[in-house]
């Protein structure tokens, strides 16, 4: 039993086939899917699916790329819809730097106010950061968000193990996705290699980042057990160690309603 904890299974490149996507995953054992939106607008097509499919649960949330026009009063608009039952976390949050859609001050402000709002509803966040290292961290130190020991996801990490440390020490779970499939992570492998096991979290982020297997085709929920697989080549263990644990991990930051349903 896998868990992918990161899959945008919205998006219109699986339009055409998504009852299939669904069920690749349920055959390749991926059990659990968590879809997190990107603005306010998906956030209704995020909670269509996770009504639709007993296996999908969402994230609600402004991606940092959609908060240009960031106004305070959303945040009392993802407070009602994260009142839905099948949402697990705030997300997906954070900062991006890499692309130029968003001042940055206000995507700080927007970060900032929505790991208030988890914090409110104790909720994890799923923290996007992409190219942002320095901020991300500094707002989430800041962050009243503790919520025990499950407070987020650095989702898709590709940062450094300095990065991870300082994450790990707030709580933070790493999420891996299929860049550490690639023949040139080896840093991003170390990282893996160092992260307590009980921290690590495996995800597609789906329809993007393919693992090496299957690079340049449309990614989805299934191919995760490419990334399990290289977790537990990486650590020496085995495939069945590394879904036992990455899925209770999941179980851990997101709630025990993930499996029990």
């Amino acid at each position: 039993m896998l868990v992918d904890t990161h899959c945008h299974l919205d998006f219109h490149r699986f339009d055409g086939d998504r009852d299939e996507v669904v069920a690749r995953a349920l055959e390749a054992g991926v059990s659990r899917i968590v879809v997190p939106a990107l603005d306010l607008d998906n956030c209704a097509a995020v909670l269509a699916l996770a009504d639709r499919y007993p296996s999908v649960f969402a994230a609600v949330g402004v991606h940092p790329n959609s908060t240009a026009l960031w106004s305070d009063g959303w945040i009392e608009t993802l407070r009602e819809l994260a009142a839905h039952d099948k949402v697990v976390a705030i997300g997906e949050i954070g900062l991006d730097y890499h692309w130029d859609k968003s001042p940055h001050e206000t995507q700080q402000r927007a970060l900032t106010q929505q790991l208030e709002l988890a914090a409110e509803l104790d909720l994890p966040v799923i923290v996007h950061n992409r190219e942002a290292d320095s901020d991300v961290l500094r707002l989430l130190e800041q962050s009243a968000l503790r919520n025990g020991d499950r407070p987020g996801v650095l989702h898709s990490f590709s940062s450094d193990w300095e990065v991870a440390a300082r994450g790990l020490e707030l709580g933070y779970y790493l999420g891996f996705t299929g860049p550490i499939t690639y023949k040139n992570a080896n840093e991003l492998r170390d990282v893996l290699r160092k992260a307590p096991m009980d921290r690590i979290l495996v995800e597609t982020d789906a329809p993007f980042l393919a693992p090496q297997a299957h690079r340049g085709q449309r990614n989805e929920p299934a191919y995760v057990v490419h990334v399990a697989q290289q977790v537990a080549a990486v650590r020496e263990t085995s495939l069945k160690t590394v879904e036992a644990m990455t899925t209770e991990n999941a179980a851990c930051i997101f709630g025990r309603d993930l499996l029990s349903s």
